[in-house]
């Protein structure tokens, strides 16, 4: 958690937060599916809870942040150019909200998925 003093008192930012920032700014990149968060958050979103933070991880010091994501990318995406722009996405936001300074971006590409699969998926969603 950062916390900053002033002469008002104490703001304090979980790590919670720096994930959720990063998890929004990357799901926002064009050629991004979704984000892998393994089992758990498979079983989460099940439950029908969504989670905005699955398939990030953050390291969080006092003035500076390291983000990890794992994402699934669009089929014909092309990956680095994906990924270079999730780096400047997840970067610029949480820099420009918390005011941490972020070290580095790490972009793990978990899978891809196919135009039928995502159909599938959207037509599952607009069932539930």
């Amino acid at each position: 958690m950062r916390e900053e003093k002033n002469s008002l008192g104490a703001i304090r930012i979980a790590d919670d937060v720096v994930r959720i920032i990063a998890g929004l700014a990357a799901t926002e990149v064009s050629g991004v599916v979704s984000m892998s968060g393994g089992v758990v958050g498979g079983i989460t979103e099940k439950l029908g809870r969504k989670n905005l933070s699955k398939g990030v991880k953050v390291e969080v010091g006092e003035k500076e942040a390291a983000v990890d994501l794992f994402i699934v990318v669009e089929y014909g995406s092309r990956i680095p150019e994906v990924a270079a722009k999730i780096q400047d996405a997840v970067k610029s936001a949480i820099e420009k909200m918390t005011g941490l300074v972020v070290v580095e971006v790490n972009v793990n590409v978990q899978g891809v998925a196919f135009a039928n699969e995502l159909n599938e998926e959207e037509n599952n969603n607009r069932v539930k």
